[in-house]
This record gives structure tokens, C-alpha cells and sequence, in this order.
């Protein structure tokens, strides 16, 4: 490819491009929004999941809020809802570090709710408004900012409840469901079709069958990878994981290095990074090797010490 005095031209860089041949800045993963010890933040943190390290300031969020949901595509981070309760969904570009910009809004208003894409939809499950649990399921199409469209609904209205895809799967993970507690159901969608949840298996639990919630999920193209955060008798460091294209219950993966709940995870091909929680209020990242099971190692800290954080990549198991 033809230079100028050591800078590519446009024409050379346009071939360069086309050619894959041209180099790309590694993709960022985020943690966004969040309670502080007596407020809550608008902070947008960003690492890379190809070198280990402390979490960089990417911009902020549009409003303080805790309890939104993360999902993403390619090009963007997206977060729906939270709290102060609200049906907001703003996005962010991964290339480009700055503020929130608004994308539309949910169907219906909510925090602490389960998100989850393929390469072109993201979707919003559960959350809670004013007390009130949630079985609501909406979808947006990420490339096109508007508001959102009812999917389905989940089995049980809920919230706190962990969720990661593949490309054409999304799970929504355990939860606080509105009768029984803590609730120990798995269950999936087809993201291409609209439609109520389907049953997957079970959570593994340390405790038994008490069930899981305020944990956290990501994963790769073919296994989720969840840490359990609170089980029927307290917070745990529980890491389990499925297999997303095959039904079946959760099984243990490892453990985190402080145990902790309402930690947010983000993920590429490989790795799966969790940050932030509460055991007290916590600022560590760790991650785990997906296709290895084994305990987390520590990874780096986040810029400020938070929970009900919400976490997005451009190379999680949905858009890989």
C-alpha cells in the first residue's frame, strides 16, 4: 500500500480498510452508573479485556442512577432504565470516549432489570418500579435510536436478575421474584423472535435450592459465565456458568476474589471481567478465562467504588 512522508493516504488507508488490514484500537468494555455509599453516580468507566489494569474515565452518563441494564453492539454501549425510576435508555459509542446521548425510551418504567443482545437487538427483562416486580420483555434495534417494543414477558415478574446471549439466545439468570423470594429458574428466548420466555434448568446453589439473585452475567458465543452474588443465606463468591445452546442447569465455575453482590460483568471471545458490588461497596474487578473453568484473578479497580452498576462490551457473546 502506497505511503505519503510515513502517512498513509486516503486512498491506501481506504484498501487498508477493506482489506481488514487496516489496525483498530482495542474495544473498550464500560461499567456505567451506580450507588455510591449515600448517592448515585453517572460515571462511565472503561477497561480493556486484552491487558489487565485500572478502569479509565470513558464520560458520564446523562443522570446519576443506579440499577440500569447494559447491553451492546459492535459500535455501541447501551443502558435502559434505573434508578430514580425511569423508562430512559441513552447510548454511548465504544470508539469514541464522552457523555450518554439519548436513544428512546423503555415500554415501561424500571430499574434493576435483565439486558441482553444479539448483533442487532438489545432487550430489557424484569426490574421493578415503585415495589411493584416486572415480567415485562422490550427490544430495541441498536443501530436505530427509538423507543422500545414489547418482546414477551418472563415466567416470573422480577428483578435483580442476571442475564448474557449468544448470538441468537438471551438467558435471563435468577432474580427476586415477587413470591417465593430468591428464585432459582433459568430461562431463555430466541432474540430474533418475539415471544414469552422458555424454562433452561436451574441454578446451582451453594445453599441448596434457595435460588440467586444480585449477581451478574456475560458471556462468549457459547457458555455464560454468572457470578451467583446472593444466595438464600447471605452473599457469596459463587461463579457458575452454563452452556447457552444446550438446556440444562447452571454448574459451579469457581469463585470470585471478594465475595460481594450487585457487581456488573462485561466480556470479549475470552475473558469475563467482574466490577464493582457490595460486601462493603467494592471498586475490584476480577475476571475469569470462560472456556476455563477456575476462581477469578484480580484484575484492576474501577474509578469510583460502586453497585447496581450496569456493564456493556462491543464483543460479548451476542455480537462476536
Amino acid at each position: 500500500m502506497p505511503s505519503y512522508s510515513g502517512v498513509w493516504n486516503l486512498v491506501a488507508q481506504f484498501q487498508a480498510v477493506g482489506q481488514g488490514l487496516w489496525p483498530s484500537p482495542p474495544p473498550k468494555s464500560l461499567f456505567a452508573g451506580g450507588q455510591l455509599s449515600s448517592t448515585k453516580s453517572n460515571v462511565i468507566d472503561s477497561i480493556l479485556l486484552t491487558s489487565v489494569g485500572n478502569a479509565i474515565d470513558f464520560g458520564d452518563l446523562s443522570s446519576e442512577i443506579a440499577g440500569p441494564a447494559g447491553c451492546g453492539s459492535t459500535t455501541r454501549g447501551i443502558f435502559g432504565g434505573g434508578d430514580p425510576i425511569t423508562s430512559n435508555i441513552s447510548y454511548v459509542t465504544f470508539g469514541t470516549m464522552g457523555n450518554s446521548t439519548s436513544f428512546g425510551n423503555l415500554t415501561a418504567s424500571r430499574a434493576y432489570a435483565g439486558a441482553c443482545n444479539s448483533s442487532t437487538r438489545g432487550v430489557f427483562g424484569g426490574g421493578t418500579a415503585s415495589g411493584v416486580r416486572s415480567n415485562v420483555i422490550d427490544y430495541i434495534t441498536m443501530a436505530s435510536a427509538g423507543n422500545a417494543t414489547d418482546f414477551g414477558d418472563l415466567v416470573e415478574q422480577k428483578y435483580f436478575l442476571s442475564s448474557c446471549s449468544s448470538s441468537t439466545r438471551g438467558i435471563f439468570y435468577g432474580g427476586n421474584e415477587s413470591s417465593l423470594g430468591f428464585t432459582n429458574i433459568i430461562e431463555y428466548i430466541t432474540i430474533a423472535t418475539t415471544g414469552n420466555t422458555t424454562d433452561f434448568g436451574d441454578i446451582a446453589g451453594t445453599f441448596g435450592n434457595y435460588g440467586a439473585s444480585e449477581g451478574s452475567g456475560a458471556s462468549n458465543s457459547t457458555r455464560g459465565v454468572f457470578s451467583n452474588g446472593y444466595e438464600g443465606n447471605g452473599r457469596v463468591n459463587v461463579i457458575t456458568y452454563i452452556t447457552i445452546a444446550t438446556t440444562g442447569n447452571s454448574t459451579d465455575f469457581g469463585d470470585l476474589t471478594v465475595t460481594r453482590s450487585n457487581s456488573a460483568a462485561v466480556s470479549s471471545t475470552t475473558l469475563c471481567a467482574f466490577g464493582g458490588g457490595t460486601n462493603p461497596i467494592s471498586n475490584v474487578i476480577d475476571y475469569v478465562t470462560i472456556a476455563t473453568t477456575g476462581n477469578a484473578t484480580d484484575f484492576g479497580d474501577l474509578t469510583v467504588a460502586r453497585y447496581y452498576l450496569a456493564g456493556s462490551s462491543p464483543t460479548n457473546g451476542g455480537v462476536q
